[in-house]
């Protein structure tokens, strides 16, 4: 059976043998069929996980106007999750420039959330992606790392590893916002509340999904609903705006570029307390 975990106590030998058919991520984004819209919507799934642990998403949040679907990929035996989220940060270009400058979205499964969060934190994504979902990511990293064989990219999800250091560092001015989905029974996550973002300069909403374990999170139909209702309220502040990427209609008065406006509707998303 195939493993599409991010993490394995054991048998990192025939993981990476599974790795080792995979295709390196190249630099192209496999589109998946589905109507374009005016909000790009980028998936990016775990690390021992392909493409098709995106279909229910793909199935559940199409038919409203968001769009296209692109389903990206990564060479699961990269050293280094930067590399990786410089990587996607080629693939948030092509897609934005594609849909002529609009911003984009990004949805990131387990490993796949961290790497987009790399991006838009670390690398100066927040100016192209004002919206990034996350589904059973390890943002504090995973005790279940320490068990696991060395491998570089587990290594980085152990707790108090240089890149989750990194990743705690300030980051006043980020304008990205976050929604990242977590499960109080979630076996890869140790322990589960590493799923959220608690980070006082981001601004992040935690969801806490009861009962739900890592492989199941992605294809919860509840989940997909609220994230459908989120890129709903996104993909309408981005036709309010009718401008790509970078112009400035105004909103209530002051000039906002469409990217701008879809960090705005994104306000009520926020934890009461921020």
């Amino acid at each position: 059976m195939r493993l599409p975990l991010d993490l394995a106590s054991g048998g990192v030998d025939q993981l990476t043998g599974h790795f080792g058919r995979l295709l390196p991520w190249q630099g192209t984004a496999q589109d998946e069929p589905s109507a374009d819209g005016d909000l790009p919507v980028l998936l990016v799934h775990g690390l021992a996980d392909r493409e098709s642990v995106c279909t229910a998403l793909r199935r559940g949040l199409g038919g409203f106007g968001a769009g296209p679907f692109i389903t990206v990929s990564y060479n699961a035996l990269s050293p280094d999750i930067r590399t990786v989220a410089r990587d996607l940060g080629e693939q948030v270009e092509l897609a934005s420039a594609r849909t002529a400058g609009r911003p984009v979205v990004v949805i990131g499964y387990s490993l796949g959330g961290l790497i987009a969060r790399y991006y838009v934190q670390r690398l100066g994504g927040d100016s192209q992606v004002p919206l990034v979902i996350t589904l059973a990511t390890p943002h504090g990293g995973t005790a279940a790392a320490l068990l696991a064989r060395p491998h570089p990219l587990l290594r980085q999800l152990r707790p108090g590893s240089d890149l989750l250091t990194e990743l705690a560092e300030p980051a006043v001015g980020c304008r990205t916002r976050f929604v990242a989905f977590y499960s109080d029974l979630d076996e890869v996550i140790i322990p589960a509340t590493r799923g959220r973002i608690d980070h006082p300069d981001l601004k992040a909403c935690n969801v806490l999904v009861p009962g739900v374990g890592h492989l199941t999170l992605p294809v919860h139909q509840p989940v997909i609903d609220q994230v459908r209702s989120l890129l709903t309220v996104a993909q309408q502040a981005t036709s309010a705006a009718g401008l790509p990427h970078g112009r400035t209609p105004s909103v209530n008065g002051q000039p906002h570029g469409s990217a701008e406006v879809l960090r705005d509707s994104g306000r009520q998303t926020e934890d009461p307390e921020r």
